[in-house]
C-alpha cells in the first residue's frame, strides 16, 4: 500500500477551543477515504490542514511526500480541491470562470472536454447564478479537476442537493476513481461513506473513533437484527418479547421494531403474528448500516479497528 497522505499527531487549536485532537493516519493511492461525522467533529478543519489552507497548532502532514504548508505551491499544483462553502461571482459564465481558473496552472486538461465529462457542456455561455444546486457542484469539481490532479478533496460535496442530484454526484465521484485519482472526502451522511468509500475514518469532538472499511466497522458492531412491521390490529407485545430470538420491542412511529440475535428473528416473529391472527403490513428487515456504527462509537467514545 502506497501512502499518498500522512497525518500524524494533528492538532488545531483556536484558542480555548481544541477543533482537531491528536488525529493520526494515512490515505492511500487510488482509494476513497472518507471522514465522516456530525457537523463541528473537526472534518473540514483536518482536511483544510491537509490542503495546507489551515496551518496545524502542532503535527506532521505529508501530501505526495511534501508539507502543505511550506511546499504549498508544489502540493497545490497537485491536488485539486471543492470546497464546502464557496462562491463565484454571479454574473460570469460557465466559460469565462473555466478558462480564468484554467489561466492558474501552468498545464490543463481539455477544458471543453472536462465540461462534456460532467455534463456542463451546453451551460458554457450560462451565467453562474442562474445554475442550478447540483450543477454549481459539478461546476467545482470542474474547476478541481482542471489541472488533472493526483489528489481530490471533496468537503461535503451533496450537502443541500436533493436526492437525484447527490445520485449524480455519486456515479462522478465513482468515474474520478476510475480514472486512478485518490479521493479525500468528508461528509455527513453515513450513506453516502459507506457507498462511496473504501476506508472510513469516523471522526467525533476532534479525534478519530473508528477507521476501517465500512462492511468491517459494520460487521464488528454486532447489531441487532431489526424486524419491522405496521400492525393493522391490536398487538401483545409480550408475545413477541418472549420469543427466543428476540432482544428487545419498540412502538415508535414507524410502527413496531423487533431486535433479534439474527435473521431466524424474522421467521419467528411472522409465525407468532400468524398465530395470534395478527394482521399487519410493511413487514421488513433493516440490517446494521455505517450510521449505526457512528451513533455506537460516537455514544462510547471508544475506538473500534484503526487500520
Amino acid at each position: 500500500m502506497n501512502p499518498v497522505i500522512t497525518v500524524e499527531h494533528l492538532h488545531k487549536v483556536y484558542g480555548s477551543t481544541v477543533a482537531v485532537d491528536d488525529i493520526s493516519f494515512e490515505v492511500y493511492r487510488g482509494e476513497i477515504f472518507g471522514m465522516v461525522g456530525p457537523n463541528g467533529a473537526g472534518k473540514t478543519t483536518t482536511i483544510e490542514c491537509i490542503e495546507g489552507l489551515r496551518e496545524p497548532t502542532a503535527g506532521t502532514i505529508r501530501v505526495l511526500g511534501l508539507d502543505p504548508t511550506h511546499d504549498r505551491r508544489r502540493v497545490m499544483a497537485r491536488i485539486g480541491i471543492q470546497l464546502q462553502t464557496s462562491s463565484l461571482p454571479p454574473r460570469l459564465k460557465v466559460g469565462e470562470i473555466v478558462d480564468l481558473f484554467a489561466s492558474f496552472y501552468p498545464h490543463t486538461v481539455d477544458a471543453q472536454a472536462l465540461l462534456e465529462q460532467l455534463g456542463l457542456a451546453e451551460k458554457r455561455n450560462t451565467l453562474y447564478e442562474k445554475l442550478s444546486g447540483g450543477q454549481k457542484q459539478r461546476l467545482f469539481i470542474a474547476l478541481a479537476l482542471l489541472n488533472d490532479p493526483d489528489i481530490v478533496f471533496l468537503d461535503e460535496l451533496t450537502t443541500g442537493l436533493d436526492p437525484q442530484a447527490r445520485l449524480v454526484m455519486w456515479e462522478m465521484v465513482e468515474a474520478i476513481r476510475d480514472q486512478g485519482k485518490t479521493i479525500f472526502l468528508t461528509t455527513h451522511y453515513m450513506e453516502e461513506a459507506e457507498r462511496l468509500c473504501d476506508r472510513v475514518a469516523i471522526v467525533n469532538q476532534g479525534r478519530i473513533v473508528a477507521l476501517d472499511t465500512p462492511a468491517h466497522l459494520v460487521r464488528q458492531l454486532d447489531a441487532s437484527v431489526r424486524v419491522v412491521f405496521e400492525p393493522l390490529t391490536p398487538v401483545d407485545i409480550s408475545i413477541l418479547e418472549a420469543l427466543p430470538t428476540v432482544t428487545h420491542v419498540e412502538a415508535n412511529g414507524r410502527g413496531i421494531v423487533i431486535h433479534g440475535r439474527d435473521e431466524q428473528v424474522l421467521v419467528d416473529v411472522v409465525q407468532a403474528l400468524t398465530a395470534q391472527r395478527i394482521r399487519f403490513t410493511n413487514l421488513r428487515t433493516e440490517q446494521p448500516t455505517l450510521e449505526d456504527v457512528f451513533l455506537s462509537v460516537a455514544n462510547n467514545g471508544k475506538a473500534k479497528a484503526v487500520r
